[in-house]
């Protein structure tokens, strides 16, 4: 058993606290929110998750530093965007002896910084890991088989996560490509943002397969440049975590994206989908660096241009399959 700090209580947060409690650990959540804390101590239920109970074994509150006391694994879960300021409000409290896990996905959009680099700049001393693969959080709060990766330069960060997560439902897979293994799980959003569109504007199942597939070739591109292997963006945080990201209905980043392919407006949509939608975040953050390292995105591109150029998604989709032929 190990004590285990989970810094975040929405989908993701809550379903790796159920699953991580049911595994035998001992597990504390963080909550900003009053009412999300009360209603995990006192209804045994994330309001994320109507389908999972919590555990008895799980407390949340509101208070870092219950939290984090005589936590072996930190395991970190906002939404990107407030991943640094969440960790300027704890990292006096991290010992030297524990371990921080990021199991958020995305970019912090200021700085165009991977979460990872975040982590190094604000706590440069503290063993870390990166936790990704396909896992939408609705299956792993109902114990759904998984397969996830553990990511990390130092062996004793990937052994301690998996001896915690190993079982007979969740299958744990070591990685050293720490970058890469990031920018596989930031970057999906987007192309599952433009799945999604797709849907929206009932483009049928030829068109799906072709974006998915040609959005995985411009992941690795971008993936590679900036220091990911290429064979990390075929595995399970990248071509995995495309699929059941791409295809899925529990994925809020596919539904917004059909909701903007469908007609909605950006305000519209994250209203509809009420929860934070990462690849409407970070989409400017992937044009960004595309330009940067010279990549060639045309999916990217086109995106960005109807959400920040009033493209309409339908142009949008005829200028991509009217550009230039080129071989495969």
């Amino acid at each position: 058993m190990k004590k285990i700090a989970i810094i975040g209580s929405g989908s993701w947060g809550a379903a790796l606290g159920i699953y991580l409690a049911k595994n035998g650990n001992e597990v504390k959540l963080w909550s900003f929110s009053e009412e999300e804390k009360d209603m995990i101590n006192n209804q045994k239920k994330c309001i994320f998750l109507p389908k999972a109970e919590i555990p008895e074994g799980v407390v949340c509150s509101s208070d870092f530093e219950e939290v984090l006391e005589g936590a072996e694994l930190i395991l970190h879960v906002t939404p990107s965007k407030f991943v640094r300021d969440t960790i300027k409000k704890y990292k006096h409290l991290v010992k030297e002896n524990q371990i921080l896990i990021m199991c958020s996905k995305g970019f912090e959009a200021e700085t165009n910084l991977t979460l990872d680099e975040v982590i190094k700049q604000e706590l440069p001393n503290v063993k870390y890991g990166i936790l990704s693969g396909p896992s939408h959080a609705e299956e792993v709060s109902l114990n759904i088989e998984t397969a996830l990766v553990i990511a990390s330069e130092d062996e004793e960060v990937k052994e301690k996560v998996i001896e915690a997560f190993k079982s007979s439902t969740i299958r744990m897979y070591k990685s050293s490509d720490v970058k890469g293994v990031e920018l596989g799980a930031a970057l999906k959003n987007i192309i599952a943002f433009c799945a999604g569109i797709s849907v929206g504007l009932n483009l049928g199942d030829n068109a799906f397969a072709a974006l998915a597939t040609r959005g995985l070739v411009e992941i690795a591109r971008l993936g590679t440049a900036m220091g990911g292997k290429e064979k990390t963006f075929y595995g399970l945080t990248g071509l995995g975590d495309l699929i059941v990201t791409c295809g899925s209905e529990h994925s809020r980043n596919r539904r917004a994206g059909k909701l903007i392919g469908q007609g909605y407006s950006v305000e519209e949509t994250k209203k509809e989908v009420g929860m934070t939608i990462e690849s409407i975040d970070n989409i400017d953050v992937a044009y960004k660096l595309a330009k940067q390292y010279n990549i060639e995105m045309p999916i990217v591109n086109a995106v960005y241009d109807v959400l920040y150029n009033g493209l309409n998604p339908r142009e949008a989709v005829e200028n991509l399959m009217t550009r230039a032929l080129k071989e495969e």
